[in-house]
């Protein structure tokens, strides 16, 4: 993954902080010029959704020149107000509704540029355990590193963590003092609190509250990041591993994190602790999703042992199975309900989409099929991607087949053609995972 590069002002400050990382920055807000917002600009997506604003990137790029510099003025002689945040829902796995926000336009670009300034000094903190939104970083390494440590440190118990509602019960006293351990600028906390405060639009009903901070905002995964290293990873390193007789893990990816442990007793010790740990930050873990895994490795030659758990990880079921070789390694495949989730969007895209023409549905068809294969091919997947390759086949017959008045088309003539218009075979992209 290829790292953001970084204007002179910002390598300035990464170099400040990794060469004293004792050092609290407290003259940051100036930092914030016409430069800077430009380069944030250009960072942000360019086909993102309007906020209440109703202003997208390529409006305001049309005279960006004259709005940035309008924002800047705004900015400096503290005239700039953030906007409330628009509500909208996504579907997930079991039937709920998952709840984003989507600031304005330009809430975004200065989220952009404070995320530009605090973002160096906070990565010489977080710990090589964490990979949820961070330069350099992503979810197939932290799936790596499970894997690897899982299979290095003789694992034989995993805590399987869900921490419930964490974007809506994220203190913002706590995180403001949290974020004073490096950062104590009263230009970035005013800026942060006006988001923080701005409340959210759902619907027609303006809502605030003094807890948590919209999932989906430029700036919420850095906030959370921050939150968690200190709550949770620099607790984990400095705290409990020093007093494990056993090895002990954490992989964290934002709020979704795993524990290994060798140990049951210490395991089962740490389960009890962790609720308290989160509890005197205003988190809690979900009583249903959180639960204590055995996971133990069997010996080469074993019958595999029914009492041994699987859990599920960014969209992955970890399990140990036997290789080629003989040997027990953990393997990975698709979650069901991602597995389903998948299938039904691949259905309802088809259904929707089946009178535009043949060709524009092939496109897209094979750019859904790639994105899939882009996450979910990693090794000892390729029987999930298969699957997914044949439900997208017959569901593009179904649906071609569904635009006349006859009862289908047949296979002989189907099959003719993806001769032409062959659809992307699935294939494994991540063979080092």
């Amino acid at each position: 993954m290829s790292l953001p590069i970084l204007s002179p002002q910002v390598q300035r400050i990464a170099k400040e902080a990794k060469e004293d990382p004792h050092r609290v920055f407290t003259n940051l807000a100036h930092q914030i010029d016409i430069v800077l917002l430009r380069e944030a600009f250009w960072q942000l997506r360019r086909n993102g959704a309007a906020g209440v604003d109703r202003m997208t990137w390529h409006m305001y790029e049309a005279r960006v020149e004259e709005n940035l510099l309008d924002l800047h003025q705004r900015l400096k002689k503290q005239r700039y107000k953030a906007q409330p945040v628009k509500r909208v829902y996504i579907e997930k796995e079991d039937g709920k509704k998952r709840p984003l926000g989507i600031p304005a336009l330009e809430d975004k670009i200065v989220q952009k540029a404070v995320v530009m300034l605090l973002e160096p000094i906070f990565e010489q903190e977080f710990s090589p355990c964490s990979f949820g939104f961070r330069p350099g970083r992503s979810a197939h390494q932290a799936l790596h590193a499970l894997r690897e440590q899982g299979m290095e440190c003789k694992v034989s118990w995993i805590i399987d963590a869900d921490i419930q509602g964490f974007f809506d019960q994220l203190d913002h006293k706590e995180l403001i003092e949290l974020l004073h351990r490096r950062v104590k600028d009263g230009g970035i906390d005013r800026l942060i609190g006006k988001w923080l405060k701005a409340g959210v639009l759902d619907g027609c009903e303006l809502m605030h509250s003094e807890r948590g901070t919209p999932q989906g905002g430029v700036i919420s995964p850095l906030l959370a990041n921050i939150y968690l290293h200190y709550v949770l990873d620099e607790w984990f390193e400095q705290e409990v591993k020093p007093r494990m007789r056993g090895r002990v893990w954490l992989v964290r990816y934002a709020d979704d994190f795993v524990i290994g442990c060798e140990l049951e007793d210490e395991a089962r010790r740490l389960l009890e602790v962790l609720p308290k740990r989160l509890g005197k930050y205003g988190l809690k873990l979900h009583p249903e999703k959180t639960r204590l895994v055995r996971f133990h490795r069997q010996p080469k030659g074993a019958k595999a042992d029914p009492e041994n758990g699987v859990f599920d990880f960014l969209g992955f079921t970890h399990y140990w199975a036997k290789s080629h070789n003989g040997y027990w390694v953990i393997k990975r495949r698709t979650m069901s309900k991602r597995q389903r989730r998948a299938s039904k969007a691949l259905w309802n895209w088809c259904k929707r989409n089946r009178h535009l023409p043949v060709r524009e549905q092939y496109v897209t068809l094979c750019r859904k099929l790639r994105g899939l294969y882009q996450y979910y091919g990693i090794r000892g997947n390729s029987a999930s991607i298969r699957a997914l390759f044949g439900e997208a086949v017959r569901t593009w017959r179904y649906w071609l087949g569904r635009c006349s008045q006859k009862s289908g088309i047949r296979w002989d003539k189907f099959r003719q053609l993806l001769k032409g218009l062959p659809l992307p075979m699935p294939r494994i992209v991540h063979w080092s995972i």
